[in-house]
């Protein structure tokens, strides 16, 4: 679902949401209360888009033209689906491949 912002519409995909499950999943073995402030954390790092939506660097990877936004361990890939949607594809922790994530497929 779309978030409606000032300039731009923020779609997390369900991939992303994947990962942002896995995350809070992973943190809520030892702390649930500070699972719930990561997820939240990550939430308002994606929502910063709203306001600067070219935040971060250029991210070219298998043919994928995308923007990749780091935030604390973790970094979060989004491109433009049309001038004024994103789509946030991944949310990955620094210590994990993205060759195995299945948001960065080759475009066909």
């Amino acid at each position: 679902m779309a978030k409606r912002g000032r300039a731009v519409n923020i779609e997390i995909l369900p991939t992303a949401k994947a990962d942002l499950n896995d995350i809070y999943q992973y943190i809520a073995k030892n702390s649930v209360k500070y699972a719930k402030i990561e997820k939240q954390l990550i939430i308002e790092a994606i929502d910063q888009l709203y306001s600067f939506p070219n935040s971060g660097a250029p991210f070219n990877y298998k043919n994928i033209e995308a923007r990749r936004l780091i935030f604390k361990n973790y970094t979060i890939i989004y491109r433009y689906k049309t001038e004024d949607l994103f789509e946030i594809l991944t949310i990955r922790h620094h210590s994990r491949l993205l060759s195995n994530n299945p948001a960065l497929k080759d475009e066909e």
